[in-house]
């Protein structure tokens, strides 16, 4: 076991590079990416960060020459032997080959293209642009090195025994959540920490402790490279970035209403099984419910990511309800500031009326609050998202209107096109 306080006493990024590999990464990026590589390869896309907490004022935190030092060894990486074979021999989901020789000839060779860094209003404005199978690959390394550089701003101002003891109380705090969860009957929870995690050694320590103290109820994490070393499931399905780049490249408003089936039917294309999840709120979840095509009524399930989830896996249900499908036999994913209780309750509320999975994201792999003084290691807000495609700006609506993002006439453009009608906005914790 991997002594993490004296690994951060004596830090060298150089020995303890942040991201480490390509597929230092969540599952889901590299399905999605091999459906672009597929359907839409030329296609130019600009992401950028938008840290949604501006109390924490990033640019007064870190140094900009530590962070440039960190992109540009993320830029230097690229996929090593034992991966590729992982990568292409590896059972996903009961599927071998699930990544085609193409693609993954492609990928062997691929570097993460350049990057735009900025200083502005403390905040750092960082962004990437070009073909959309090689930018999208800078999500997740991205926002886990401004997490963890933020992190490490704070750690070195500590002595070494207040490192053991820091590291001590956070393992004895997420060790007591795994406790509680042990008597969580018919659990099915997995890792989804990677993109705002404290660091790469505490996500790995974190997922570890999950193996042991959850046994089956542990179904596997989305880090590629934590999966790799652990022999355990690599999970992920998609995200909002396949429906929020089809919108933005549609020519008209019937094309739009249409965008978000078309990235379902593609998906369809490309993989089956458990795969068949549906994202559905990117534009508003009950919109996309009433106009869903009837082929989409066999799917396996639906992931729940913005607004009330108990509310969004009974909506669910009366939608399965009303399509003829047995909501017993289908699959409700929750992925939103999930905490120990909430998934408890959740667990309790939905057991036998649906099938039911956690993805346990940031309170899982980053609660450091309460702490440190001034609670500097408490979790923020921030995302890199998809902001223009072909010169086109995206836009996500979500359930929760505090997620909204894109233009204001974009905004109530897609507010018409897809009726989303009153929302009830809710604080956005991570």
């Amino acid at each position: 076991m991997v002594d993490i306080a004296t690994r951060v006493y004596n830090h060298k990024w150089k020995i303890d590079p942040i991201v480490r590999s390509l597929i230092d990464t969540d599952f889901y990026k590299l399905l999605m990416c091999q459906s672009v590589f597929r359907n839409k390869p030329d296609t130019t896309v600009t992401f950028s960060l938008i840290n949604r907490s501006k109390s924490v004022r990033l640019a007064e935190l870190i140094d900009e020459g530590e962070l440039r030092e960190q992109l540009d060894h993320v830029r230097s990486l690229s996929l090593s032997r034992g991966e590729s074979t992982w990568l292409r021999g590896n059972t996903f989901y009961g599927k071998r080959q699930m990544f085609r020789p193409d693609f993954m000839e492609w990928f062997e060779q691929m570097r993460l293209p350049d990057y735009h860094l900025e200083k502005r209003d403390g905040q750092y404005e960082l962004t990437f642009e070009g073909s959309w199978p090689e930018v999208m690959l800078w999500e997740i390394p991205a926002l886990a090195v401004l997490m963890e550089l933020r992190g490490r701003a704070v750690l070195n101002t500590m002595a070494k025994f207040e490192l053991q003891v820091l590291y001590a109380r956070a393992m004895t705090k997420l060790w007591e959540k795994v406790e509680a969860l042990r008597s969580v009957e018919n659990l099915r929870i997995a890792d989804f920490g990677t993109r705002r995690r404290h660091s790469y050694l505490w996500q790995d320590w974190c997922v570890q402790a999950m193996m042991e103290g959850l046994g089956d109820k542990f179904v596997g994490t989305s880090n590629c490279r934590i999966a790799m070393q652990h022999d355990i499931e690599a999970i992920g399905t998609n995200a909002h970035e396949l429906p929020m780049v089809y919108s933005a490249l549609a020519e008209s408003d019937e094309a739009l209403a249409q965008a978000p089936y078309q990235v379902l039917a593609d998906w369809r294309d490309e993989h089956d099984g458990m795969l068949r999840v549906i994202l559905p709120d990117t534009y508003g979840t009950q919109g996309f419910l009433d106009r869903a095509p009837e082929w989409l009524n066999e799917w396996t399930g639906i992931r729940i990511d913005s607004g009330d989830p108990a509310t969004g896996a009974e909506n669910a249900i009366r939608w399965w309800k009303s399509r003829g499908e047995d909501p017993r036999k289908k699959l409700v994913i929750f992925s939103d500031g999930l905490d120990v209780e909430k998934i408890r309750e959740l667990n309790t509320q939905f057991q036998g009326r649906v099938r039911v999975s956690f993805g346990w994201g940031t309170l899982l792999t980053n609660d450091f609050r309460g702490l440190v003084p001034g609670d500097a290691l408490a979790p923020f807000s921030m995302v890199c998202k998809a902001v223009k495609a072909n010169g086109r700006p995206t836009v996500k609506l979500s359930d929760n209107p505090n997620k909204a993002m894109g233009p204001e006439e974009e905004i109530a453009r897609y507010k018409r096109v897809f009726q989303v009608g009153d929302q009830t906005a809710q604080d956005v914790f991570v």
